[in-house]
């Protein structure tokens, strides 16, 4: 009985071998890669698996592929793969079976290929510099050569490299090395060149234009021209609206194009070397980089998820090597073609998925009141994810339930939701306190009147007006209130400082501490939409000792060249004028926190006015301080302070290098107990 089941053994794994050798090849094992999102800080964080690996398509049929360039994915699930290199179109049914083949003898360079739902099939071939049209059965019906218009440009070529076509049979084509967009061309009259669509912008640097101005003609013309790039692929949706992608464009590399060539999307992060793009089901987007990373954008632009990768010679399912061509699904599948491998890997999205699906399909049509039940199962399964949290904010704003519209906002770092709910909160407040607040400033008014007259006729303000007025006579609190004076008339009250000991060291240490608290307090703890740091996150002995390090280096330096051109000014001096300076800080900075906690984004203005008014004033009162502490000139005190700032650079410089030597110094100290070890091991 033993021997017998020991002989079955081996055909049980034979069977086994070609069931799993056989295309497709269909796993759903553990991913091989991360899944990543971006939270409300625009920081990149993990998150649970997006999609899993499902299948890979390595044959149709029998049929191999030979560095396919490009595929279609039919609402039946049939597929029509650009085989190039057998410069052929290879049409599978649903399962994957071979059911024809066409192009063979016509087909020249194939890169791209388009099937319309009547399955006329578009290809764009390069080295034919030809756009060819086959009809449903594969029978060659036309072809498009170079526009003949003048438009085109005459000494521009025409080699296509991806094409789509809309509703009405206008043909988008991306061409080689041709910059100046997309061409756009009518199928009437054989081919109407109809203009360039959706032209990438250039910039420019201010040195690049400096530059230039002081080259030679002859050198401008050896520079590399800032001409726009070409895209590298783009995709059409159901309503005619274009998506291409670029690389190197950064913010750009992903554009979404109305019918004025207008792109109506940012992503929040972008890949720098994306392949190829594909418009889902549910208002998303989505990117593959070559390297195989796939991206998924909703329609606003926020990035979903990132995962996959490249693959690194194992050749496990689900990371890729060339990815040339990505489509979706009607079931929400990702196929996704690598043309180094000459396969389609399959990807199949989780519960967590379908879930958030659920949701961005159900609030793109306006139900925001059913999307909040699938938003609510993504959250339970990670109320981390800031999307998630941001939709379920925007969706009870709808609902006008704005207070727990204002936490799901503030959970997601969602400042816009944020700002508008908090609007709709301060403004159902002010409609029902407006009259107990007025009722209470008139109280105060005449409470103040009375408690004047009272004083001015019975002195009952008396006792605790000399108590306050022998302690402002105390010599430190004198020195300190000495910055109200320095505000006003910066030029006298430094005369004071020099020559009259008008402030102290320790006058100034405490402005100092002041000043180092409110910075810590309005950072920390400012109006939510205010805030520049993540919640819950704090530093403040780093805060602390980047604020005393930047003014021991600020006085010592300026002490340094004030010494070296003459200046008579002294170094206590030099200290107590700088932080005398800062008062606009101290006076600005209270009344700014406060503001930060009662305005919302449609007020901001208001703080940055501020903000901008008390650094434009600190400004003016250093600049005074340097040229009156030192009797220098205007034109020696901007010198001065030209030369303070290059020897902060060269302090700063030398002391990175000193830390760059120190840490090889100390890792070469770390190495000899190593290398001994070693050695006598």
């Amino acid at each position: 009985m033993k021997t017998r089941n020991l002989k079955i053994i081996p055909a049980i794994l034979l069977a086994l071998l070609m069931v799993f050798t056989a295309a497709p090849h269909e796993a759903n094992a553990d991913a091989p890669y991360k899944t990543y999102t971006v939270d409300g800080y625009g920081t990149v964080t993990a998150t649970q698996t997006a999609y899993l690996p499902y299948a890979t398509i390595t044959k149709i049929g029998e049929e191999s592929l030979v560095g396919p360039t490009d595929f279609t994915l039919m609402d039946d699930g049939s597929l029509y793969i650009l085989d190039s290199g057998n410069k052929r179109v290879v049409v599978s049914d649903e399962n994957y079976n071979l059911k024809a083949t066409f192009g063979e003898g016509i087909l020249e360079g194939p890169r791209g290929m388009y099937v319309t739902k009547d399955r006329i099939c578009y290809i764009a071939d390069r080295d034919a510099r030809t756009i060819w049209m086959f009809g449903a059965g594969g029978e060659l019906m036309g072809s498009f050569s170079k526009p003949a218009a003048a438009m085109y440009g005459e000494d521009q070529d025409f080699k296509p490299l991806k094409i789509v076509v809309n509703s009405s049979g206008t043909m988008y084509v991306i061409c080689e090395s041709n910059t100046n967009g997309i061409v756009e061309i009518s199928p009437v009259e054989g081919g109407t060149f109809l203009g360039y669509f959706g032209t990438n912008s250039t910039s420019t640097s201010i040195w690049r234009i400096i530059w230039r101005a002081v080259l030679t003609d002859a050198q401008r013309a050896k520079m590399q021209p800032n001409t726009p790039a070409t895209p590298d692929n783009m995709a059409i949706d159901e309503k005619g609206i274009i998506y291409t992608v670029t690389r190197g464009e950064k913010k750009e590399a992903l554009k979404r194009l109305n019918i004025a060539g207008v792109n109506m999307i940012e992503p929040e992060s972008y890949e720098d070397l994306p392949a190829a793009v594909a418009v889902g089901n549910h208002d998303n987007v989505f990117v593959a980089s070559q390297e195989g990373y796939i991206y998924e954008y909703s329609n606003e632009g926020n990035l979903l998820f990132v995962f996959g990768g490249a693959d690194d010679g194992d050749n496990r399912i689900g990371l890729s090597t060339k990815v040339e061509a990505i489509q979706i699904g009607n079931d929400d599948k990702i196929y996704v073609l690598d043309s180094d491998k000459a396969q389609i890997q399959v990807y199949e999205s989780t519960e967590f998925v379908d879930y958030l699906h659920d949701a961005l399909n159900l609030f793109s049509k306006g139900r925001y009141t059913e999307s909040k039940e699938p938003l609510g199962q993504v959250l339970k399964m990670n109320n981390l994810f800031d999307y998630a949290n941001m939709a379920m904010g925007k969706a009870l704003y709808k609902e006008e339930n704005y207070e727990e519209a204002l936490k799901y906002s503030r959970l997601s770092k969602d400042m816009d939701g944020y700002s508008d709910s908090f609007w709709e909160i301060r403004n159902t407040w002010l409609k029902h306190h407006l009259t107990a607040i007025a009722l209470i400033l008139i109280a105060l008014f005449i409470a103040l009147k009375l408690i004047k007259a009272l004083d001015k006729k019975h002195g009952i303000l008396d006792r605790p007006r000399n108590v306050l007025r022998a302690f402002g006579e105390k010599k430190l609190i004198m020195q300190v209130r000495y910055m109200f004076y320095f505000m006003r008339h910066p030029i006298e009250a430094c005369y004071g400082v020099k020559h009259y000991g008008a402030v102290s060291v320790a006058s100034s240490n405490v402005l100092l501490f002041v000043m180092i608290v409110f910075f810590i307090i309005n950072k920390y703890f400012c109006g939510f939409l205010m805030k520049t740091v993540r919640e819950g996150s704090f530093d403040i002995v780093s805060d602390i000792g980047m604020i005393v390090i930047a003014l021991l280096l600020i006085v010592g330096c300026n002490y340094l060249m004030c010494t070296i051109n003459d200046g008579e000014g002294k170094l206590k001096d030099i200290y107590c004028s700088l932080i005398y300076s800062f008062g606009p800080f101290i006076v600005f900075t209270p009344f700014i926190f406060l503001l930060s906690h009662v305005l919302t984004n449609n007020e901001e203005f208001l703080i940055s006015f501020g903000r901008l008014f008390m650094f434009a004033w600190i400004g003016v009162l250093v600049f005074i301080s340097i040229k009156e502490i030192n009797d220098y000139t205007v034109k020696e005190t901007i010198k001065i302070i030209f030369l303070t700032l290059f020897t902060i650079l060269i302090v700063c410089l030398l002391a990175f290098i000193i830390y760059v030597l120190w840490a090889q110094v100390i890792d070469f100290v770390q190495q000899i107990p190593r290398e001994v070890v070693y050695k006598f091991d």
